[in-house]
């Protein structure tokens, strides 16, 4: 199993306070700067995706995503090996799941600003008057 490195930010209290980064070392920066490469991939975040709702063999995930076997595996190779998700083997079969839910945090954030920025353009685009 990998072992993943402490998180610099501490979670969120309950007062609703912003996290406050820790100092970050070249390597946990390294490792960081990993995952975030790993999830700017559009086919890893369909997988990911797809695995929401709970664990699929690489044939549902096949369907539920239409990219070919071959993708499929090459992508879920990668998203195991840096801890994304987690797998089963079950008779003939292997079951994906997410390791961690968590990480819907990081896209919902992430889908907030993207929303919020479609916004401000298309107020400063409309015609006024």
């Amino acid at each position: 199993m990998v072992q993943r490195p402490a998180c610099p930010f501490p979670p969120r209290c309950d007062e609703g306070e912003a996290p406050v980064p820790k100092t970050m070392s070249p390597e946990l920066l390294t490792l960081v700067a990993e995952r975030f490469k790993a999830l700017a991939d559009p086919a890893r975040l369909r997988l990911l995706n797809a695995l929401r709702p709970g664990e699929m063999t690489v044939g549902e995930l096949v369907e539920a995503t239409e990219l070919s076997q071959a993708n499929v595996s090459k992508h879920l190779a990668q998203l195991h090996t840096l801890g994304f998700v987690r797998r089963r083997k079950e008779g003939l079969f292997v079951y994906y799941a997410l390791a961690d839910k968590e990480i819907f945090r990081l896209c919902d954030v992430m889908c907030g600003r993207i929303e919020s920025e479609l916004k401000d353009r298309e107020r400063l685009l409309r015609p006024t008057g």
